[in-house]
Formats: structure tokens, C-alpha cells, sequence
């Protein structure tokens, strides 16, 4: 059995803007910072094999701060961990995409990902990695849009419903029968000092 501990990256000043992220590679604002600090404070109670993620500066930068933590971790960048295309929607907010492309945008070809593709990099490395390191526990910091598609393929009947929170911790344990989720979206770290 292998255990997955997903994490999304901290918060960017696009996030806040309600603007599309996508593949365009946004740094952590100052609270994407302190965020991830908390995040990386709480894992440091536990213990964790490795850490991988998304080459993208948001995740990598959030997986760094978590690793200064655990210096005897193994830290790995694995570009299948990265964030769904967005095409052409990606730096645009709601109100800019319905100014240029009226409403019914999301019905137009936007040049996003196919889900197939999306759907295939991730159990990829989902099958990499319990090829690679079986009864271990690896961390994976990634992004909202592909880690909330991850958790659908690998629990098919999981309600997970809520968005995926900046920072959040979902913890899956990879098993031959069936996958089992037991944490997700979890933020305490975030409730004890506001961020």
C-alpha cells in the first residue's frame, strides 16, 4: 500500500483576481508565501518519504518551503504534475471572457486540455508511482484543476464536492482493490493564525 498525500500550492495574486492560471507559470504572492510556511509546518509533524511536484513555480515554490522542513525528504519535479491547459482563457477573469467571448464561452473551442490527456498524464504518474514506491508515503503538491480530476479517477465514487483549498491536505491510500480517501481538503493549518 501506498500512501498519497496531495497537496494544492499556496495562494497567487491571480488566484485572488479570479483570473484563469492554467500553464502560465504565476509565482506565490506574500500570502501564497506564509501559506505554504503553515502547510510545511504541519507535515513536519509527520513522515514523509518524498515529495514531488509540478514544475510550475506556484507548486514547485510551495513543495520547496515543505522540503526546508524535511531536509533528509527526496525532492522530485515531475512536469506530469502540472496544471490543466487553459488555452486561450488562460490571465482572463470571468468578466473579461464574457466581454470578448459572450456567455456561452465555455461551449466555444478555448484550445483547453482534453480531459483524456489530463486524465492519462495524472494516472501516469499515479501507476509510476506505485511501481516505484510501494508502502511508502510520498507528498505530491500540485494544482486544483488536476488534483480535483486526479481524486475522481482514482475514487470514482468519492463525493468530493467542495473546490480544491490553496494548501489543502487530501490524503489517499493507493490499494489494489480499491483506492481510500481518508482526509480531504483539509486546512487546519490555516485556522489557527489568520494567513
Amino acid at each position: 500500500m501506498t500512501t498519497i498525500g496531495f497537496i494544492r500550492h499556496g495562494v497567487t495574486a491571480w488566484n485572488k483576481e479570479g483570473r484563469a492560471q492554467g500553464t502560465t507559470d504565476v509565482p506565490l504572492d506574500d500570502e501564497g508565501i506564509l501559506m505554504a510556511e503553515r502547510v510545511a509546518e504541519r507535515m513536519e509533524k509527520e513522515q514523509w518519504d518524498i515529495i514531488y511536484t509540478s514544475h510550475l513555480i506556484r507548486a514547485k515554490r510551495t513543495a520547496e518551503i515543505i522540503a526546508e522542513k524535511q531536509p533528509s525528504i527526496d525532492f522530485r519535479v515531475d512536469k506530469r504534475l502540472g496544471e490543466i491547459g487553459g488555452g486561450i482563457i488562460e490571465g482572463t477573469t470571468e468578466n473579461e471572457r464574457v466581454a470578448k467571448w459572450g456567455t456561452n464561452w465555455r461551449e466555444q473551442e478555448m484550445g483547453f486540455e482534453k480531459e483524456e490527456v489530463i486524465i492519462s498524464r495524472g494516472m501516469s504518474f499515479i501507476e509510476d508511482i506505485k511501481k516505484a514506491h510501494q508502502g511508502k508515503k510520498i507528498l505530491v503538491v500540485s494544482h486544483g484543476g488536476f488534483l480535483a480530476r486526479i481524486l475522481y479517477a482514482l475514487i470514482p465514487d468519492g463525493e468530493f464536492s467542495k473546490d480544491i483549498g490553496n494548501t489543502s491536505l487530501t490524503i489517499v491510500e493507493l490499494q489494489d482493490e480499491a483506492n481510500h480517501c481518508h482526509l480531504f481538503n483539509c486546512m487546519k493549518h490555516l485556522e489557527k493564525r489568520e494567513v
